[in-house]
């Protein structure tokens, strides 16, 4: 069994809890000592039961929180190179940092982790598929478009985070200013909805039990968007679906063999 839970999913700052036996993992940490311990303690978890972190890159709303938590418990944070130097450049003095090659798969206590890449507009920005008990979770967010390699990693999942983070129209209606519009919606930016139900329904085989919405803009977004095209592409089919927000996050979702 593996389960997971989003602590918090936008762009004010992303954390993903995950458990396989006794192993709880966060993917991203960008949430203060604080928020963070109110976070965990809705779902059942202290500070000091994380293991350790995984990075998917240097933007601040997925590494806010992440060198305090390591002074503070001292967990190992993973990331890459590219990562690191970019953390670095900036002075952010991060404990216990342990490089990892995005092409390779490492184990970490009852997890195997397969890093990928993904294009965003971060130093070398990585995602993971965490494997356990003949399971696999994927994770995908911060990426603006999707790659053959992108879907050949998340091909077979059994859970899947999926970035939901933009409708192109309302980002093109929208109050944001032309250069971030671009940023945003370009290659290197986010994916809109329309990408992200694309790469879902190639993913919507037997295998997937359960999709996590995230990454959702307050701004240029709308839950109920989201959840009509989850309900879409999803017909008929078994995959149970929620939709994380930056505020509450998301309940635990569990895959089983």
């Amino acid at each position: 069994m593996i389960r997971f839970a989003s602590l918090g999913s936008g762009s004010r700052g992303n954390a993903l809890l995950v458990q396989s036996g006794r192993t709880r993992l966060l993917i991203d940490c960008g949430f203060g000592p604080r928020v963070l311990a109110q976070r965990l303690a809705r779902l059942g978890v202290v500070p000091e039961q994380i293991d350790a972190v995984l990075i998917t890159h240097e933007h601040s709303d997925h590494v806010a929180g992440v060198a305090a938590l390591a002074k503070r418990y001292g967990c190992p944070v993973y990331l890459s190179a590219g990562t690191r130097q970019a953390l670095a450049s900036r002075q952010v003095v991060v404990p216990h940092l342990e490089e990892i090659d995005p092409s390779a798969a490492f184990t970490l206590q009852d997890f195997d982790v397969h890093p990928y890449t993904v294009p965003h507009d971060a130093a070398e920005p990585t995602q993971f598929v965490l494997a356990s008990a003949g399971l696999r979770l994927g994770v995908l967010t911060d990426a603006g478009s999707v790659t053959p390699s992108m879907h050949e990693a998340l091909r077979g999942c059994h859970g899947l985070m999926l970035e939901f983070n933009h409708d192109a129209d309302m980002l093109a209606r929208g109050p944001y200013p032309a250069f971030l519009k671009a940023r945003v919606g370009g290659a290197l930016g986010h994916l809109d909805n329309g990408m992200a139900a694309d790469l879902l329904a190639s993913l919507r085989g037997d295998a997937l039990q359960v999709v996590l919405a995230a990454h959702l803009s307050e701004t240029n977004n709308h839950p109920d968007h989201v959840e009509a095209l989850l309900a879409r592409v999803l017909a008929g089919r078994p995959t149970a679906w929620q939709v994380a927000s930056q505020h509450a996050g998301s309940d635990w979702l569990t895959i089983h063999p």
